[in-house]
């Protein structure tokens, strides 16, 4: 493996998500206290359980990049952009965004990397996707799809 990330929400997005606990808690602590308490518990822990499983993970290996669910094989990757700039990075999944692009955007991770697709047979012109990490990914996956082609 040469690298791997989960883009993982921040912290603050799972303190957020515990303003679930007195949400319930009003709900259910005048019918029974204890199951008002178990519930608001049980809700917490599925919604973080739900942020940690919707989160991507990016791998790149010595054949193939993943992003999420989404593979692509090194030999068909083009020119690789690391948005490392939040206002770039926006413009990039903004206004200048492709219809047709493949996008794995998340609000907790601002920066981006946009990798285009030299495959002629696939309609997708790049993927443009999250990452804390833009400028090393971008390194990485240079170097790996450097190696494919020497091969």
């Amino acid at each position: 493996m040469r690298f791997r990330e989960r883009v993982t929400p921040t912290i603050f997005a799972f303190l957020v998500s515990a303003m679930v606990i007195p949400a319930v808690l009003i709900v259910f602590w005048p019918i029974n206290a204890t199951v008002g308490i178990i519930l608001a518990v049980a809700c917490y822990l599925g919604i973080c359980l739900m942020l940690w499983l919707s989160s991507p993970v990016i791998e790149i290996d010595s054949t193939t990049l993943r992003v999420g669910s989404a593979r692509v094989p090194l030999r068909h990757i083009g020119d690789v952009t690391a948005y490392a700039n939040r206002e770039r990075a926006r413009m990039a999944a903004g206004p200048e965004l492709d219809a047709r692009a493949w996008t794995c955007l998340r609000g907790w991770a601002p920066l981006s990397v946009r990798v285009e697709i030299s495959d002629p047979l696939d309609p997708v012109p790049y993927w443009l996707f999250s990452t804390r990490r833009p400028v090393e990914l971008q390194r990485e996956l240079k170097r790996a799809a450097a190696a494919v082609q020497q091969r």
